[in-house]
């Protein structure tokens, strides 16, 4: 099979990315032919480069023409998508189209429904935006970046398709990482055909199983920001008095960092490679993953899985789906730093019930987020979408019109 990868890197290196590098490597060693175009956020600097990427957040003309002569020389049999925003635009969709070839695209945020992209902001969980095609009040709330410019740019780029029955007509599939997020997606204002939606999640390659006796501390990884639940995570370990090890950079990095320097139990790690963190996880007595936004999946979840320890979580998003309490983990109400304190002092006080959970964790991995599990089911994903190859060439035209 040849498949034609794009994606659209951030300026932060971030999940997204992580996954893009995953599958493509994964098909290669699966002896596909696999072909990477790539864009990047680094590369808008001036001015005039930031004025053309506004402007093309609709349909990009120079990003279609790059996606055209990589369609010619490379004839792929799909194309799938991870990001298309804001350099590449929807105008992949209608080249594509325009040369037969069906595409997928994964849905890792929920840009398509609501321009924050986390459906989080001021401080908690906002569904005010899903049903709009567009959202005017998340510009007036600079919901994306603080920024009612750039807010308005994804609310245009995303509802003009809507309009045009971009979402619908030109994705052969959609791959959603959970239940839970195929039915937000279904219920929005993106109105996808059920059929499109494909739940496939993440994976992550083994690391190894952590060792049998932990040692006496938790541990978070990920970014240090407002919806990763930060704050309540620390409330909750002034409350219990555990030690907590914190792996990860962002805004709320001197706050981490002012815990740590107190001597209350919270030492920070600052931001280590993949590798390095899962050392320090092998032998935490628990993740914690306290992120109070609906998640997509959570791929520290899986990892933490992979070494054989369990996971206390908020129960909201990827992570009520991936956690099942007292299986695999625990749940506590998001922002409640009380129940997650509980959480902490139910598992030092059970070393049985910490021993359990810790085997299932392996096992879940075993069962569900492996690279060859996830290989068939990518797999499955690429033929479906070829199965639907033949699209009504009336459609494509009435679309390319309106545009």
């Amino acid at each position: 099979m040849r498949i034609l990868i794009i994606h659209n890197h951030y300026k932060e290196a971030g999940g997204e990315d992580t996954v893009f590098f995953a599958e493509s490597n994964l098909l290669e060693e699966h002896g596909h032919e696999v072909r990477r175009l790539t864009f990047s956020n680094k590369e808008v600097k001036s001015i005039n480069q930031k004025l053309e990427a506004a402007l093309g957040v609709v349909y990009n003309p120079r990003s279609a023409k790059i996606v055209e002569r990589e369609l010619k020389a490379f004839k792929p049999d799909v194309v799938h998508v991870h990001n298309f925003f804001p350099l590449l635009s929807p105008a992949v969709f209608y080249v594509c189209q325009k040369y037969k070839v069906p595409v997928v695209m994964t849905l890792h945020n929920y840009r398509l429904i609501c321009p924050s992209r986390y459906l989080h902001y001021n401080g908690q969980v906002q569904l005010e935006n899903i049903q709009h095609v567009f959202p005017i009040n998340a510009i007036r709330k600079k919901v994306y970046r603080d920024s009612a410019l750039q807010t308005a740019s994804s609310v245009l780029a995303t509802g003009v398709h809507k309009v045009l029955g971009t979402w619908r007509n030109k994705v052969s599939k959609f791959i959603v990482l959970t239940p839970g997020a195929a039915d937000l997606f279904l219920n929005s204002s993106l109105q996808p055909r059920p059929e499109q939606l494909m739940v496939k999640p993440n994976f992550s390659e083994d690391p190894g199983i952590g060792d049998d006796t932990r040692e006496d501390f938790y541990l978070y990884v990920g970014r240090l920001s407002p919806e990763k639940g930060l704050e309540t995570l620390l409330k909750a370990q002034q409350q219990a008095q555990f030690k907590l090890k914190v792996i990860g950079g962002g805004p709320l990095q001197s706050m981490v960092e002012e815990y740590a320097a107190a001597g209350t139990g919270v030492e920070y790690l600052g931001f280590l490679k993949r590798e390095q963190a899962m050392e320090v996880l092998k032998k935490a007595r628990a993740l914690v993953f306290p992120s109070e936004w609906m998640e997509t999946f959570g791929m520290t979840i899986v990892e933490a899985f992979a070494t054989g320890t369990p996971v206390i979580a908020a129960k909201i998003g990827g992570a009520a789906h991936l956690v099942q309490h007292r299986y695999n983990g625990l749940h506590y109400t998001p922002q409640m730093p009380g129940e997650l304190a509980e959480q902490v002092e139910l598992l030092e006080q059970n070393p049985v019930l910490a021993h359990e959970l810790a085997q299932n964790a392996r096992r879940t991995y075993e069962q569900h987020y492996t690279p060859e599990v996830n290989y068939r089911l990518l797999i499955k994903v690429y033929e479906a979408a070829m199965g639907q190859k033949k699209r009504l060439a009336s459609d494509a035209l009435t679309a390319e019109a309106s545009l």
